[in-house]
């Protein structure tokens, strides 16, 4: 399974060629996508200006309220998608656009009211349509992956009571490579892989203990530490394969096989 960064949406020629290579060799290969940053442009196309709410104990997210919801659902199935899928078939790959909604994929329950800043207003938010991943269905995946079919999946995820739901689309690529039993789990990002020093790029941590991943999660930061953490938690959870790794080499996946980013292992080395 390959989890593309939404800012590398528009840069996947390398990507699809490698894909595109594992197919020929009998592979079967699931992308995951998320959207945040075409979110963003988008909601302030429609003057939605992007908002974050804060937590007590200092973390930041997405203010998904029902028009960012709704901005984020047509930023990532409206655009993100359709641009992957177009690349992927550009490198002759049958590539089909999902979300968690079809077919029940993804559930999700919707994250209970907690109190938080939004626009400088300490409240109770109510209204925020994000969620906890609950259960993965991967039948609709796995079926088309049996007619050899590219499945290009993003969030959001379905609440059967209340519709849809913005879910992080990292932890929903780690779900979903555990409910397929997939080999290997590469995050594409903007960046070599985990960094010691975030302005630094040459700073790589090549390697990431799972008995050590706490440690590390202390000393990341914003998106860095959700990616660490869901790839960290897939791992743990029997994933043989996780790497945190450069989507813009000129091969990007088969460099993280090869051993390029950072990889999870098991025990020191």
């Amino acid at each position: 399974m390959i989890k593309v960064g939404g800012s590398l949406g528009a840069d996947m020629a390398g990507a699809c060629a490698d894909i595109a290579e594992l197919a020929e060799q009998g592979g079967e290969v699931v992308v995951v996508h998320g959207g945040g940053a075409e979110a963003d442009r988008l909601a302030a196309e429609l003057d939605r200006p992007t908002r974050t709410m804060t937590a007590p104990n200092g973390r930041h997210s997405r203010y998904t309220d029902a028009p960012a919801l709704d901005a984020l659902a047509m930023a990532m199935l409206g655009r993100v998608k359709p641009a992957l899928v177009t690349a992927l078939t550009g490198a002759g790959l049958r590539a089909v656009g999902l979300s968690g909604i079809d077919g029940s994929l993804v559930t999700a329950r919707r994250t209970p009211p907690a109190r938080a800043v939004v626009d400088g207003v300490e409240r109770v938010v109510r209204d925020d349509f994000s969620g906890r991943i609950h259960e993965v269905d991967p039948d609709l995946v796995l079926t088309l992956l049996g007619g050899g079919y590219v499945p290009v999946v993003s969030p959001p995820a379905l609440d059967p009571a209340l519709g849809m739901l913005n879910v992080d689309a990292d932890r929903f690529a780690a779900r979903l490579s555990l409910a397929l039993a997939a080999d290997w789990l590469i995050i594409l990002s903007d960046v070599p892989g985990l960094l010691r020093d975030p302005a630094d790029p040459t700073s790589l941590v090549t390697e990431v203990p799972c008995e050590e991943l706490s440690r590390y999660l202390d000393g990341a930061g914003g998106r860095m530490k959700v990616k660490l953490q869901s790839a960290g938690e897939a791992f743990v959870a029997g994933v043989p394969h996780v790497v945190l790794a450069d989507g813009r080499l000129d091969s990007p996946v088969l460099a993280a096989r090869a051993g390029a980013g950072t990889t999870f292992v098991r025990g020191t080395r």
